[in-house]
């Protein structure tokens, strides 16, 4: 009995065997992917896949193959006060959980395997693939599996096809109410330059004859060519509202869910704040101070959240680093949001600084502690210029509602 059954479970191994090795159909694909994804939102996108043999094909499955996401050795030792190991577990002490989570979080997404329907010999199939972004980032594939199960369900014949992609997640974005941000139309030296053009710009008033001293920019060549005199365009200097976003990213650890949050409060308040008659400028640090101009022309929605979902912590200088990018525009602003991954001295200057200016002031920090916020009293810079409020971690979304 045992040679007859060890003899029935070879047979059954090797038939498996030999029907795996005998997949030999060839496959391509194409996948119709979007630019962006925004994290915590399903995206559903078009597979057409050609089969290229002569045979029916059924019982397939189409997997999606990631780019490599483990974090080499020093991200690995970086994010070691970012995790908190529960030392109750032998493996988890030596940071097995923190590997996984680096991967997870380097591959930003999950895309789920996809059962095929029936593939006609020599013919193309149109499938819809799923993909669930989890975390912001850029989500690379390098291709696409084809497997079929062998007839007793021990072994899967595999066909790769290359076909490297990526595609931008970005941060996740909470529902806000319609935010008005105070502040009255500042003088913008210069004009705003639309589009990609280069040079000053104003805004056009009419046309009038040629007078000494006119610049030559400024002819009007049509009007003169029909005319037959000189004339010249007359223009105003550009009056608007322009507001600043500054995004708090100093912090000791190169990850926090503070910072995530941050980043997804300011991708919600740049979608929100409408920009089509206004400026706003997004400032930040990373390697360096960055400032980003969006609004009247000069750029778009989707630009600002690209940028956002690229945006690191900066850990080795310090708040004070930001002020020089403040400064330079400060003469512009009307307003400010400013978005604090806590609040300290530092923090509370600025803010004291722009409300002596006469700027109008929207603060936002987020706190892990139920409504305390270090040792200042935030409360008491509410006043006719500035408007403060405390977010808390798993309570952002209800708190935003009450800005």
């Amino acid at each position: 009995m045992n040679y007859q059954i060890f003899t029935f479970l070879l047979s059954i191994l090797i038939i498996s065997i030999v029907s795996s090795l005998l997949f030999r159909d060839r496959f391509s694909a194409n996948r119709n992917l979007p630019r962006f994804a925004t994290v915590g939102v399903k995206l559903k996108y078009k597979i057409v896949i050609n089969n290229k043999s002569n045979n029916i094909q059924k019982g397939l499955k189409l997997f999606e193959n990631f780019a490599d996401p483990r974090p080499n050795f020093k991200e690995f030792i970086e994010t070691l006060e970012t995790r908190k190991v529960r030392h109750n577990s032998f493996i988890q002490a030596f940071g097995y959980d923190r590997w996984l989570w680096l991967i997870s979080r380097k591959q930003c997404a999950i895309a789920l395997p996809i059962d095929l329907p029936s593939l006609a010999p020599n013919s193309k199939t149109e499938v819809i693939g799923e993909i669930l972004p989890t975390q912001r980032g850029i989500f690379r594939l390098t291709g696409m599996t084809v497997a079929r199960t062998d007839p007793f369900g021990l072994f899967k014949a595999c066909k790769t096809i290359s076909l490297p992609q990526s595609l931008l997640i970005l941060p996740k974005l909470y529902q806000l109410p319609s935010v008005q941000l105070p502040g009255i139309k500042k003088h913008q030296s210069g004009g705003v330059a639309l589009t990609s053009s280069v040079g000053d710009s104003e805004e056009f008033r009419s046309l009038r004859d040629y007078r000494p001293g006119d610049s030559l920019r400024k002819i009007h060549w049509k009007s003169w060519a029909k005319v037959g005199k000189p004339i010249v365009k007359e223009e105003q200097d550009e009056f608007f509202v322009r507001h600043a976003l500054i995004l708090d990213t100093f912090q000791s650890v190169n990850y926090s869910e503070i910072l995530e949050e941050a980043i997804s409060i300011a991708a919600s308040l740049a979608c929100e704040v409408q920009t089509q008659e206004s400026l706003l400028d997004l400032m930040f640090v990373g390697n360096e101070a960055y400032c980003f101009t969006f609004g009247r022309g000069l750029s778009h929605t989707d630009k600002m959240l690209e940028i956002l979902a690229s945006v690191v912590a900066c850990r080795d200088k310090s708040f004070d680093s930001i002020i020089p990018a403040v400064l330079e525009k400060l003469s512009l602003l009307s307003g400010c949001i400013c978005i604090f991954l806590c609040w300290d001295e530092d923090r509370k200057r600025l803010v004291n600084y722009l409300k002596s200016v006469g700027i109008h002031t929207l603060v936002l920090v987020i706190t892990d502690k139920e409504g305390k916020v270090a040792n200042f009293d935030l409360d008491s810079m509410n006043d006719r210029l500035t408007r403060s409020h405390i977010l808390n971690l798993g309570k952002i979304q209800e708190e935003l509602m009450h800005i």
